[in-house]
């Protein structure tokens, strides 16, 4: 063997052709996997519903669904034979048409999967051969000898077909979308919301900064305004509120922990006295302090160190050493008297329409009157007909610029961002263009890490290149295919998850006022990272690493080069369509990690009633943001080298197959959409946009015998085809996008109407044609008048509220529930109840009246302690709905 020869043998031939071990390593490694754990979630899933169907064990009996009957073996043809449609009604529309999606792409692949293999690759193979391109090369566009460049033609008709049978397909989803979207704003059960008839409005002018003017300028849509709710600068009210929502959960977890120590005394105790009786606590005469807090010495009751100084946290060793259930109760206390304060100047406060009182001639917040808790430049306005709040939104509300510019449909409140409620049209844009700058720059400097992933999923033609990494050459081909095929997907994962936490950091400093705003943007913004950092700077980088040997010794030859090369990178695309179509679906299925945690969660962590009914019935629900971009980044990879290389479009269908499977169950039985946080569909249209992206450029770089473009005229055609492709999609905008938000004025007959009330209850002072249920509601507070709030139980007195400021509510529903509004929780929620469990000693209902006494509401309804002190809970907590 010669000195200068590499150890392993490999040469430029060798390296060119590891593609193909690189993707049977991952198709064997990711098949091994697949088996695995698909077995081992045939036979976990019976035996765990409460991990694996989660929405058959809820403990309200309305909300469950019923299992998936199947036998052990027989689930997967259950779940194909199950209606996805059933998704709509399990988990509304967001879902129903994200799993739509995924079947429409099941039925553009499967005949693009069986055209392209039968027409491409013959064409590419056949005769047909560049030398060194052996294994799955032989079938890419790289491949077509310079001889035959006319094969090109296969390719260009292939792919104005394919994009044809692609535009009806979108044409025919987004139909059915709009049906879809239209029939769940007009269906009666969300027609009637709060959500489907109200409005949120940011940028008020001081003129329009009040209830009547409001009402007034509202007036003009059918049925009127049934209640405005007007912003307030709460000032400390949110983190006095949040005080006491920690100290609750605190009280919780210490009061826990006493019933717990107490009860182990209790039983050593009793074991002492001989076996003698246990005497009843109601007999006990000491009433002013429970019987649980008597059993345990002062060194075993909980205690904490409160932060020293200015430190927002505290250290062990450092800081006042505290009681944890008394200073618990205090804080509840205190918290609770400076939010019913902050709630009687709210009350007290009314804002009234301003007038122009210094005289230069126009209102501003300079004529509003001074206040403690001063409007902020935004309202909530519930209309009195579904149709006026489309028409509102859909309306040029203001004659100045920005004022009432941006308006926002179905929004409910536990959806809003209260924090960014309060900004003015022109910092909110202010925002929104540095959170674009900033996200520009995360794009630029994140292709660092991404291009080196990109470098070493071609690490073999790099090896030849480079002596100093002429090692990874000598290591055993399986080696070498683990880190080519496996390790570059895995990290760029990784790489994937630390996104969207900056992404939605980024999205609520630009002022985006709800949470599904945030998501749409999120899904925007990651969408082009993904593409960008996990389509385009992978393909160019893996593309250009193989070609490098051969581009530094004949520089002359760089576009045939490219053409040749860049399509090399499928292979790092064909073994990530792999690991999400067989690791990811079966690790979605099987979800070892959430059955590990569960359990761990329970022992180390279900110390409390709420902690455990969290971990068991706690709902799991999507991220949308993040979860279609990881879809439709599929969707672009796969259609960008459908016909660059055909092998992709059946691994794609086969994973996407997959997917329809996996989604299917995982919205049937295991995760759940609040309708608060339901769009109505509107990610579905947006991830229609994101589905094209294509390769022109390789036929420009195709060169034939004599060194001259070769294929230009394909290469004219595909900038035909995109200009088709834009123009389609304007044309696909603007006829089907003002119908994916608005609700027709066609549709108007069949939307909610309030119904009407007596012409006694109507506002005839403001002119404004509000009706109103109650003169209470005629009141410009954005509380109105509070109304205690009765018990949660009847007769328990344990609920009852201790001053009728400690929660303020709207109005009663019909099953009896309080109904806050658009009131900010901590001008209205009442004290969250401390949950604590009930033993056989009765320690736990000792402890509930204890807590009343010192003016903090405790309950053990549901919830009880074994003499081991085990905590286990029956059903929800009482105020679940509350918060």
């Amino acid at each position: 063997m010669s000195a200068s020869r590499k150890p392993s043998g490999v040469d430029q031939q060798t390296a060119t052709s590891a593609t193909t071990a690189t993707f049977l390593t991952a198709l064997v490694f990711n098949a091994a996997v697949f088996g695995i754990e698909i077995a081992l979630f045939t036979v976990l899933r019976p035996h765990f519903k409460r991990i694996y169907e989660p929405r058959t064990q809820v403990p309200t009996e309305k909300d469950r669904v019923k299992p998936l009957e199947a036998g052990i073996f027989t689930w997967p043809i259950a779940l194909f034979k199950t209606d996805y449609r059933d998704v709509q009604q399990v988990n509304g529309p967001d879902a129903y048409l994200f799993v739509r999606f995924l079947r429409m792409m099941i039925r553009v692949l499967l005949p693009i999967w069986f055209i392209s293999w039968i027409v491409l690759m013959p064409v590419t193979s056949v005769n047909n051969s560049i030398p060194n391109k052996t294994g799955l090369d032989r079938f890419i566009f790289g491949n077509v000898s310079t001889d035959h460049q006319t094969r090109y033609a296969a390719h260009i008709i292939l792919a104005y077909l394919f994009t044809f049978w692609i535009y009806w397909n979108i044409r025919r989803e987004l139909r059915h979308f709009v049906t879809v979207r239209q029939m769940h704003l007009i269906n009666p059960a969300h027609s009637s919301s709060v959500q489907a008839n109200t409005i949120l409005v940011t940028g008020i002018p001081a003129r329009y900064l009040s209830e009547p003017a409001l009402l007034q300028l509202y007036s003009h849509l059918p049925g009127g305004v049934k209640k405005v709710w007007l912003n307030r600068d709460l000032k400390e009210l949110p983190s006095v509120y949040d005080r006491r929502l920690a100290a609750c959960g605190k009280l919780e977890s210490a009061e826990t922990s006493l019933l717990s120590t107490a009860s182990k005394l209790r039983r050593k105790a009793l074991k002492k006295a001989n076996g003698a009786g246990d005497p009843s606590p109601a007999d006990d005469p000491e009433r002013n302090v429970a019987l649980a807090e008597r059993l345990v010495p002062q060194d075993q009751r909980p205690s904490h160190r409160l932060p020293a100084g200015f430190m927002p946290f505290s250290l062990p060793f450092i800081g006042e050493k505290v009681d944890t259930i008394d200073w618990c109760r205090q804080e509840i206390a205190t918290a609770t008297g400076l939010l019913i304060n902050g709630r009687q100047a709210l009350a007290d406060e009314g804002i009234s329409q301003p007038e122009d009182l210094n005289g230069d001639g126009k209102v501003d917040k300079n004529d509003r009157a001074k206040q403690t808790y001063p409007p902020v430049g935004s309202a909530f306005v519930t209309f009195n007909q579904q149709i006026a709040a489309h028409l509102a939104v859909n309306a040029l509300t203001h004659h100045e610029p920005y004022c009432m510019a941006d308006r926002y449909l179905e929004v409910s409140p536990p959806d809003v961002i209260w924090g960014n409620l309060g900004l003015n049209p022109y910092e909110k844009r202010i925002r929104m263009a540095i959170s674009y700058a900033a996200t520009a720059a995360l794009i630029i400097f994140w292709s660092i890490p991404v291009a080196f992933v990109g470098i070493i999923s071609n690490i073999q033609g790099l090896c030849v290149r480079e002596s100093w990494l002429s090692w990874l050459c000598s290591l055993p081909s399986v080696v070498v295919g683990i880190i080519q095929g496996i390790l570059p997907p895995v990290l760029l994962a990784v790489l994937m998850m630390l996104l969207p936490i900056v992404l939605r950091l980024l999205g609520r400093f630009e002022g985006i006022p709800t949470r599904t705003g945030l998501e749409l943007s999120l899904m925007t913004r990651f969408f082009i990272f993904q593409v960008i950092h996990s389509f385009l700077i992978v393909t160019l980088s893996s593309g250009i690493i193989a070609a490098l040997p051969s581009l530094l010794s004949n520089p002359s030859s760089i576009p045939s080069l490219l053409a040749q090369y860049l399509p090399q990178a499928s292979t790092f695309f064909l073994t990530y369509i792999i690991l999400q179509g067989l690791s990811g679906v079966a690790g979605g299925f099987l979800n070892i990690v959430a059955l590990i945690l569960y359990y761990v969660k329970l022992y180390i962590l279900g110390s409390t009633p709420r902690s455990v009914y969290n971990i068991k019935y706690a709902s799991s629900t999507v991220a949308w943001g993040t979860l279609f971009p990881s879809i439709t980044l599929l969707v672009v990879i796969t259609f960008a080298y459908s016909i660059i290389s055909p092998v992709i479009n059946g691994l794609s269908c086969f994973t996407f197959f997959l997917f329809y499977l996996l989604y299917k169950y995982l919205f049937l039985y295991r995760y759940t959409q609040p309708p608060s946080a339901d769009t109505g569909g509107l990610f579905f249209p947006k991830a229609i946009q994101h589905v094209f992206i294509c390769l022109c450029a390789l036929f420009f770089l195709a060169r034939g015998e004599n060194g001259k473009p070769s294929a230009i005229v394909e290469g004219v055609l595909m900038i035909v085809l995109i200009v088709l492709t834009a123009g389609y999609h304007a044309i696909m905008n603007s006829s089907f996008g003002p119908l994916t938000k608005a609700l027709p004025l066609s549709l108007a007959h069949k939307t909610y109407r309030h119904p009407e009330p007596s012409l006694e209850l109507q506002d005839v002072g403001g002119g404004s044609g509000s009706k109103r249920k109650e003169a209470v509601d005629e009141e410009p507070s954005p509380t109105d008048k509070p109304r205690a709030s009765s018990s949660t139980e009847s007769g328990d007195a344990e609920h009852a509220p201790q001053n009728g400021y400690d929660e303020v509510f709207f109005a009663r529903n019909p099953d009896g529930t309080e109904d806050y509004g658009f009131a900010q929780p901590a001008a209205s929620r009442p004290q969250r109840i401390v949950w604590i469990p009930d033993d056989s000693l009765g320690l736990g209902r000792e402890e509930v009246q204890t807590n009343k006494e010192s003016n903090v509401q405790a309950t053990t309804q549901n919830a009880t302690m074994d003499e081991h002190g085990k905590v286990d809970v029956t059903g929800p907590p009482v105020d679940l709905a509350k918060f």
